[in-house]
């Protein structure tokens, strides 16, 4: 009988959670929409008068970035401004977010922020509009917050130079981490039976179909997901010949795919690219799950997860082909010392800056200003404490490194007052 009470009250829980988030999510929709009401763009507006020009911004080199960086002179390897990186989910991407901030901050560089909040309505796709302070011909240097990508409108927003990346994960990864930290916002995963997040994604890939609706709210974070972040279909069967057309044109956008599984050597090809030095891409891990040391798929799981994100797969087999092409250009021997080089300064820095020298849970974070944010309904999302009495050469730089994505985008000025609202809101509610 208390076992049947129990549940009852977590049914009537959930279900006024879901009712309560949905008329709260509407409110903050009506009053976003009447707040700061999109720029009507004409449909008779000739796009090429909307392009930004190159000449906006003054550039150090307008070589192709795809050259072989093995073949530059030191004259000819000038630091490179223009960046649009495309964050996607579950990725890492929080902490090359903070590299970018950081690089951004110090060259006083032109950030293209969300209007109100920290995506571009995602899971919409990307309009010019949703940029805070759009208006036709303005160029930015950097793009890099959550948007579901739309090449054409973004390519209207930034110099003709500038050089496109994104980061993908085994997709089999990819979707435990998302299951675990988006199933509470997919209101079909509900009713799936077990004790907690394993057991009931277990019994989702078992037979996904029973417990999966391609228009569901939210459903997009269990299927597919790098492909829907990318902007395409991620329902797409993985038999159709466009899938092919989908990778061609992946393979033209980005100048560089990189890799969460080796992010190290990963970021060592975007310095590469981008002409930058080791400084610029020290980092701590950002965003992470206090769970998160190693994944719990058996064998079977993984399989069944591969399966289940088929298009997934296909592109991350395809760049993690690219990705190792592009580490012999890079030189493999080369590659090796550097890795071994920025885990060593990582490691210094690591010990200036971190109190304890690692992450904590959320409750034991002292300052505000360091809290992370959470999914909604958990505190799973681990952050830092500053060590005191930082030397004065790294004490800007230790803060900077370990201020959370929200944080960082208000002090460089972003206005994010639909994000802060629905954070007052969560707040007072305890969610």
């Amino acid at each position: 009988m208390m076992g049947v009470q129990t549940q009852g009250k977590l049914c009537r829980s959930v279900w006024k959670g879901l009712v309560l988030g949905t008329l709260l999510t509407t409110f903050l929709i009506v009053l976003y929409s009447y707040a700061a009401a999109p720029l009507s763009i004409s449909s008779t507006e000739d796009p090429a008068s909307l392009q930004c020009h190159l000449s906006s911004f003054p550039q150090s080199t307008l070589s192709n970035p795809k050259s072989n960086s093995t073949t530059k002179s030191k004259f000819q390897c000038l630091p490179r401004r223009n960046l649009m990186f495309l964050k996607t989910h579950k990725t890492g991407s929080s902490t090359i977010l903070n590299i970018l901030f950081r690089y951004g901050e110090k060259h006083r560089l032109h950030f293209a922020f969300p209007r109100g909040r920290n995506d571009f309505d995602y899971p919409s796709y990307f309009e010019r509009w949703q940029v805070e302070g759009y208006h036709p011909g303005f160029c930015y240097n950097i793009i890099c917050n959550h948007m579901r990508y739309h090449h054409s409108e973004v390519n209207l927003l930034i110099p003709l130079d500038t050089v496109f990346v994104t980061v993908l994960r085994n997709p089999a990864l990819l979707f435990e981490s998302s299951f675990q930290y988006f199933a509470h916002v997919v209101p079909l995963t509900w009713k799936l039976p077990g004790a907690g997040s394993e057991q009931k994604m277990d019994t989702f890939l078992r037979n996904p179909m029973n417990y999966y609706d391609s228009s569901g709210f939210n459903a997009h974070y269990l299927h597919n997901l790098m492909t829907f972040d990318l902007g395409f279909d991620n329902e797409m069967d993985i038999e159709d010949h466009k899938v092919s057309d989908v990778l061609k044109q992946l393979n033209s956008r980005f100048h560089l795919v990189m890799l969460l599984e080796y992010f190290d050597e990963s970021l060592l090809l975007l310095r590469d690219l981008m002409c930058w030095n080791m400084d610029d891409i020290l980092y701590f891990k950002l965003n992470a799950r206090k769970d998160s040391s190693g994944s719990r798929l058996s064998p079977e799981m993984y399989r069944l997860a591969q399966e289940w994100n088929g298009l997934d797969t296909l592109i991350y087999q395809y760049f993690n082909a690219t990705f190792w092409r592009k580490v012999e250009e890079y030189g493999v021997e080369r590659m090796e010392k550097d890795v071994i080089e920025l885990r060593r300064r990582n490691e210094e820095l690591k010990q200036e800056c971190i109190a304890g020298g690692g992450p904590v849970d959320a409750s034991k974070i002292q300052e505000s200003g360091l809290q992370p944010w959470q999914p909604l309904g958990k505190t799973s999302i681990q952050g830092y404490n500053l060590r005191n009495n930082i030397s004065r050469k790294h004490r800007q730089l230790c803060r900077n490194m370990l201020t959370p994505e929200i944080q960082y985008m208000s002090r460089l000025g972003a206005d994010l007052w639909v994000t802060r609202l629905w954070g007052n809101i969560r707040a007072l509610l305890n969610w």
